[in-house]
């Protein structure tokens, strides 16, 4: 038990499926105990057993990150179950919208998107800020898209590049505020995965989740502030 309460703790959202569950799979193989969270609770345990049928590593939750309440309750709950918390993976993401153009964008869906893909990451970090200000070893991941690198911008999907976009203004503006509490925060972009957002054709989930797992276990030297793929700079 002892081991177990002196293990690190993870909180990956949008953790179900693609991604974020084999981002699980590689922080639990690495000693992590880790909180899945899926606004479908009943695939979130299933995914949970998938991992770790023993239930020993892996507990899903319930966590709507477009939900404050249910965002609220979230981090409840890892206090009162752990007491701690050192990881934040903010996976959680909506609508690739390959289909619109932002001369002509339902404003409706922009705002959809950024409500999870942008806010969401807020208010889960907000949620675990008093947590990883007390961790000895804290990282906040937000899961990016080189479609939010205004330095490659040009047009098309404007609900998910304006909302990573702007995750990426996140990122450096809470790296900076928590630098002083050792809080490395930083954004990856995992390139073209083959998921259900990604489609067919695209690296395998396992190579796009290592570079997210990378800063997730960064040392204490190591970036903070940062947008990266696969370990490398990544232009804003």
């Amino acid at each position: 038990m002892a081991q177990q309460q002196a293990a690190p703790v993870a909180v990956v959202t949008g953790a179900n499926r693609g991604i974020g569950e084999e981002v699980v799979r590689q922080l639990a193989d690495r000693g992590h105990l880790v909180v899945l969270g899926s606004r479908d609770r009943a695939k979130g345990e299933s995914a949970a057993a998938r991992i770790d049928p023993g239930g020993e590593r892996v507990t899903a939750v319930q966590l709507d990150v477009a939900d404050p309440a249910s965002v609220t309750a979230m981090g409840e709950w890892v206090a009162d179950r752990y007491g701690r918390a050192d990881v934040v993976v903010n996976n959680a993401a909506i609508l690739y919208d390959t289909w619109a153009q932002a001369r002509t964008a339902d404003l409706a869906e922009v705002q959809r998107a950024l409500d999870t893909n942008l806010f969401g990451a807020w208010r889960v970090t907000q949620a675990l800020l008093p947590l990883l200000e007390r961790s000895p070893r804290p990282r906040v991941v937000n899961v990016s898209s080189e479609g939010g690198s205004l330095a490659s911008m040009s047009g098309g999907t404007p609900a998910y590049s304006v909302s990573k976009a702007s995750l990426n203004a996140l990122t450096c503006l809470l790296a900076g505020e928590l630098r002083r509490y050792g809080v490395l925060v930083n954004a990856i972009c995992p390139g073209w995965v083959a998921t259900d957002m990604g489609g067919h054709g695209g690296r395998p989930v396992r190579e796009g989740a290592a570079g997210i797992v990378w800063a997730a276990t960064l040392p204490d030297n190591g970036p903070t502030g940062g947008f990266f793929r696969d370990g490398v700079r990544v232009p804003w």
